[in-house]
């Protein structure tokens, strides 16, 4: 009996896994899903403090070459000392900034003293007021303008009377025809009414050129003058004594 009863428990074991293996299914596996990629990190942009920085050595580049041109303070807007200013603004303590108007100061500083060598009191005043604008109170400016006044009140000083006439600065200067033309044609009065002349010369050299001027005009007469430096160049006429 125990054998036929343990036979009987092994088929009833084997039906029971057959007839649950039937019954009971398999969940479905699920489809696969597509995981998306990281996307790649965009590289940060420059930070406003690099920006400024990037802003700053544009505009110093900028000054600098328009100082090495020549563009001081003009033209409006694209001068050495627009560009300096720009940088000011953005660096309020730039050292390369400060340094380049004070030579810009220099250079306008240095221009007025020529144009005071060669009495041209109205170009001295200009460039010593764009200085001036620049750099309030400078030193330099100040000496200068000093000097501008002694020379003008030299300069003041009553002249000799007689017949005046007013020479051109800028063809003076140029040596231009217009201006050895007038110099001829007085030199031709002063011979025909025998006349001295007072040269106003704003140099010494230019008093001497004017006066070779007359001289050559009437090679074949002596003409009597003095040269006197200092004030819009002209010539004074003046009757025989």
């Amino acid at each position: 009996m125990s054998s036929i009863g343990a036979s009987c428990s092994r088929w009833i074991c084997l039906f029971t896994a057959l007839w649950l293996g039937g019954c009971v299914t398999t969940p479905p596996v699920p489809p696969p899903r597509a995981v998306p990629l990281p996307e790649p990190e965009k590289p940060a942009g420059p930070s406003p403090e690099e920006i400024r920085r990037r802003n700053v050595e544009f505009f110093l580049q900028r000054a600098e070459a328009a100082q090495a041109r020549g563009y001081l303070t003009q033209p409006a807007g694209a001068s050495a000392y627009d560009y300096y200013l720009r940088v000011r603004q953005l660096d309020p303590g730039n050292s390369r900034a400060a340094a380049g108007i004070q030579t810009i100061v220099i250079d306008l500083v240095g221009r007025a003293r020529d144009a005071l060598r060669r009495r041209s009191f109205g170009q001295v005043n200009s460039f010593l007021n764009r200085a001036e604008q620049l750099a309030p109170g400078n030193a330099l400016v100040e000496e200068v303008r000093a000097q501008l006044v002694r020379e003008r009140s030299r300069a003041s000083v009553r002249l000799p009377q007689g017949d005046t006439i007013t020479l051109p600065a800028g063809a003076l200067s140029a040596k231009s025809e217009p201006a050895i033309q007038l110099l001829q044609r007085t030199a031709r009065r002063i011979q025909r009414e025998d006349l001295r002349v007072v040269i106003i010369a704003r140099s010494d050299a230019e008093g001497r050129w004017i006066y070779q001027q007359l001289r050559e005009a009437v090679s074949d007469y002596r003409v009597r003058a003095n040269i006197r430096v200092g004030g819009p160049p002209q010539l004074i006429l003046q009757t025989q004594q």
